[in-house]
């Protein structure tokens, strides 16, 4: 019970980017186990490239929000990435292909939302 207790308060106390970040590495990871799975394991394939999709239509979703505060050239590179994921997505449920390019734009994305390191005071 208390770590429940934990978890929901660092949840609470984490940054948009970390929850985002956080997020993207649960949906890869899932894609990567799909992607790795026999090709007959349809039900696991579709729902990791399904969780995935919904994951880029949110953050389309998102930036097309007029209120976004994103900069406006960021926001349709984004909408842009989540039309191929969706594209994507299904060719590879069509045609069985693999997941490759999906994770690699995945871990694009996280290299991105990674936390800056701080320069070192001299």
């Amino acid at each position: 019970m208390s770590l429940n207790a934990y978890q929901n308060a660092a949840t609470r106390a984490e940054d948009p980017r970390s929850t985002e970040y956080r997020l993207f590495a649960q949906v890869t990871r899932a894609l990567i186990q799909a992607n790795d799975a026999d090709a007959l394991q349809i039900k696991k394939r579709s729902a990791a490239l399904d969780w995935n999709r919904r994951v880029w239509s949110a953050f389309a979703l998102d930036c097309a929000d007029a209120g976004n505060r994103l900069p406006e050239g960021l926001r349709a590179s984004i909408i842009s990435l989540s039309i191929f994921v969706s594209k994507q997505s299904s060719e590879v449920m069509r045609e069985g292909g693999d997941m490759d390019i999906l994770i690699e734009i995945n871990r694009t994305i996280m290299q991105g939302l990674q936390p800056q390191s701080e320069p070192v005071a001299s």
